[in-house]
């Protein structure tokens, strides 16, 4: 089953003003979640159903949405509040099954087979999890029940909100195969342009596709595509904690950046906040992944993998800056993000002939100073020379 929070930023942000004494739902007004229109963060997040229906879309700007809808009133997100609904939207369903495998701060994947024995049918299962969810919580699910977790997230998205809704094998032809190229899980806006050049339009087109032709122009590609659009998914519901698989912050920036020095300094702030957050869990990263969104909200992501585990800062900036040279050139950027992943417990570090041992060793201790004195007098108590003027905001798990 693919479970997942309709609109889940506008209905939590609802159910918080609601808390605080609201007299009215703004899910029924003309609303959006967003920033202050008045600066660069002025874009719209989420939209109500009465938004959207007055042409109101994700990521264009509060000023544009206003001239649809002027009516339209924006309130500011709150990812504190977030993280709180969506622990507890994920406790409810770990009550029932530890094979759960959470895919972002609103859906989550579960395996219903081994509990199936214990609760019965998966349809009435669902709408036990459905009515839970929404007494307790306030807000509406939809699920998608499927053999595997890509028709399951198919199903999931078929029709909102919160509604049931299946694809089994022998449905894919029926449910999936009419669907447009471009709704297809996994297939982005650029792919599936490409493949309606090449005359496939639909799922269906993709499904009966010969995987030589389309390997011409998709490479190793084209044999997952060609499985996905019959419904095929050997993937694994992954029960790792969604906590320990990264931890990552992102920065929206007050003004496009093109230069690469002043990017280079926002990625040391972020070094310096998510490493800090990973020693404090007592993890090592294996992965560094940068992420850019451009002024055209084209978001990309370039990543490398750590020879030694590390959670020191000055290794996972140096990685940082190696992968954004990497990624030039690059339109101006409005957003950066710095992510690590592939989190363990362990270090065990492969020493190098030419490695400096005593340089690492003192990189280690000075985090664990500056750490402590940060912990004991706050973050402004002392920053690297560099970081002066540099804000960064605490940041969730992404």
């Amino acid at each position: 089953m693919h479970i997942d929070v309709n609109n889940a930023f506008l209905s939590w942000t609802a159910i918080e003003l609601l808390n605080k004494g609201y007299k009215y739902d703004i899910r029924n007004s003309y609303a959006v979640i967003g920033g202050d229109p008045k600066k660069r963060t002025g874009i719209v997040l989420a939209k109500s159903t009465p938004a959207k229906k007055m042409g109101v879309v994700t990521g264009e700007t509060l000023y544009s949405a206003k001239k649809k809808c002027p009516s339209l009133r924006s309130y500011p997100s709150n990812y504190h509040f977030y993280s709180e609904m969506s622990k507890k939207f994920i406790n409810i369903i770990k009550k029932y099954t530890p094979d759960l495998e959470q895919m972002s701060i609103d859906e989550c994947f579960i395996d219903y087979t081994p509990v199936k024995k214990l609760y019965g049918d998966e349809l009435e299962f669902a709408k036990k999890i459905q009515k839970e969810i929404y007494d307790t919580l306030g807000f509406t699910v939809n699920i998608g029940i499927a053999n595997n977790k890509l028709c399951a997230k198919m199903a999931s998205d078929f029709s909102k909100p919160n509604k049931i809704h299946t694809c089994y094998d022998y449905e894919v032809k029926e449910k999936l195969w009419p669907l447009p190229i471009g709704d297809l899980f996994g297939i982005g806006k650029k792919t599936s342009e490409k493949l309606i050049t090449l005359g496939i339009k639909t799922i269906g087109d993709l499904a009966k596709t010969d995987v030589v032709f389309l390997s011409k122009y998709f490479k190793n590609m084209a044999s997952d595509m060609v499985n996905k659009a019959n419904g095929i998914d050997n993937s694994i519901v992954d029960s790792t904690d969604y906590e320990q698989k990264g931890i990552g912050n992102e920065i929206t920036l007050d003004h496009d950046v093109t230069n690469k020095d002043e990017l280079y300094s926002y990625l040391l702030a972020l070094s310096e906040h998510v490493s800090a957050r990973l020693r404090s869990s007592n993890k090592y990263a294996s992965v560094v992944v940068v992420v850019l969104k451009d002024k055209y909200f084209k978001r990309k992501s370039h990543q490398k993998k750590i020879v030694n585990a590390t959670n020191n800062t000055k290794e996972i900036y140096n990685l940082a800056k190696t992968i954004l040279d990497e990624m030039y050139p690059i339109e101006a950027v409005r957003l950066i993000g710095l992510r690590l992943d592939n989190l363990s417990l362990t270090y065990n570090h492969q020493v190098s002939l030419f490695e400096d041992i005593s340089d690492n060793e003192s990189n280690r201790e000075l985090d664990k100073v500056l750490d402590n004195l940060k912990l004991k007098y706050g973050d402004k108590i002392v920053k690297k020379a560099s970081l002066i003027d540099r804000k960064i905001g605490k940041g969730g798990d992404k």
